[in-house]
């Protein structure tokens, strides 16, 4: 394991400490569950990113959607604890 030193400003200290104590935790424990969320926050928007691109490309590279009204009947299925069918991608005409 490695030390990495961190200079905070004394409000924030501070305010670290008050919420540590609240959450029944050492400041360090604190600091450290909330680097570690920060860091699975920004892994989770890459890869959220990544896999957009990826559907983005794959819809310019078929033409390939599926219509709104397909895909809103399938997510109030789902939502109502349905397990539909998934809505098939297909060319849409204009």
């Amino acid at each position: 394991m490695s030390t990495t030193t961190i200079r905070l400003e004394d409000e924030l200290k501070t305010r670290i400490n008050a919420a540590a104590a609240q959450a029944g935790k050492t400041a360090h424990a604190f600091i450290l569950d909330a680097i570690a969320q920060r860091v699975e926050q920004v892994e989770q928007d890459n890869a959220f990113q990544a896999l957009a691109d990826e559907r983005w490309t794959r819809i310019r590279t078929t033409g390939q959607t599926v219509a709104w009204d397909d895909a809103k009947a399938y997510l109030a299925a789902r939502a109502e604890g349905g397990r539909p069918r998934k809505p098939a991608a297909r060319i849409q005409s204009k």
